[in-house]
């Protein structure tokens, strides 16, 4: 049994024992659905947890209890929910694609056909990041350069694999192509240890925040007849901008491509839990929408529709007939 699903078990039990021994009542027949997010400087995190919180003010009333646990990304969503170890993830639209298509990273697995959308999230730009005194001015410079290409099993290593190929580079065209993980790779950017990051996430990000407030980093353009063909190419993929003034000292757009956050499920997860988890974000949209400012972009009608290449899951089509949002 993996050991992540062990420690859901064992956590379980103990929790419903307690319950029990202290005369719980209904409380006792909690069940706990988890959400795989990402690293918690990003989006991912802070997103899982504000969903679990709305969904755990109605606790009484669905008998579940939401957790978002911080993980590796994307991909490690994916392969977790495929297993059974989590519940949901939060995910990248295009690996959300690949998985349900069992394609690029996800051929030798085949295509997960319980795989089942949710909703959608943020926007994320693909976003590039040098320290002041670098001399790369647009993407393309990076080539040759210490590059932090993110760790295995991340969606932000996944887009840079596919925008590389893209390009025709491989992992030797960079001097040092490291693997930190989110948290870690804008310290090394200021710590003059890699001479570019690269990340793919909704904005503003703490992640982005940090460099360009300790060593003047800057974001560097991603644009050009290579990104377009992608574009045109990869449905999942989109043109973007970071606008102007969302750091400070960015004086102009900075133009990119991007993915969807999107948040993803099982058919071996009940129609009930996706419902409940449904209903608390979008009956208390206005105020889900001022826990992080990457979510005051969004839209319901683009929520239930944008990004999503699996089915939808029953739970979520559920609430969204009801509440007149599909027809």
């Amino acid at each position: 049994m993996p050991k992540r699903l062990i420690y859901k078990v064992i956590f379980a039990l103990s929790a419903t024992l307690c319950l029990s021994l202290a005369g719980g009542g209904a409380q006792a027949q909690d069940r706990f659905l988890t959400i795989g997010t990402a690293g918690v400087t990003g989006v991912y995190y802070p997103a899982g947890q504000r969903i679990c919180q709305l969904m755990n003010r109605d606790r009484d009333e669905h008998g579940l209890r939401c957790n978002a646990e911080s993980t590796g990304g994307s991909v490690f969503n994916l392969n977790a929910i495929r297993a059974g170890d989590m519940d949901a993830g939060v995910v990248q639209s295009d690996w959300q694609h690949h998985a349900y298509h069992g394609s690029d990273r996800f051929e030798d697995a085949g295509p997960n056909e319980k795989l089942r959308a949710v909703l959608s999230l943020h926007p994320e730009p693909f976003t590039v990041l040098v320290r002041a005194d670098s001399d790369i001015q647009h993407f393309e410079d990076i080539r040759g350069k210490r590059v932090n290409v993110g760790n295995p099993g991340s969606g932000q290593r996944g887009t840079v694999e596919r925008l590389m190929a893209a390009y025709g580079w491989t992992m030797d065209d960079f001097a040092l192509a490291s693997e930190l993980p989110s948290r870690e790779q804008g310290q090394a950017l200021c710590d003059n240890r890699i001479d570019v990051m690269l990340f793919t996430v909704g904005h503003p990000s703490a992640a982005i925040q940090e460099p360009i407030a300790t060593c003047n980093a800057r974001l560097v353009p991603v644009d050009g007849q290579v990104v377009d063909r992608l574009i045109e190419e990869n449905p999942y993929y989109f043109r973007a901008s970071i606008p102007a003034g969302m750091y400070p000292g960015q004086e102009e757009d900075v133009t990119t491509f991007g993915v969807g956050a999107t948040l993803v499920s099982s058919t071996d997860t009940s129609e009930a839990a996706i419902y409940a988890l449904v209903k608390a974000v979008f009956e208390r949209f206005d105020t889900f929408k001022t826990l992080h400012p990457a979510f005051a972009v969004l839209e319901k009608e683009a929520m239930v529709r944008e990004g999503l290449s699996a089915p939808l899951h029953p739970g979520a089509e559920r609430y969204y007939r009801e509440a007149g949002l599909l027809d």
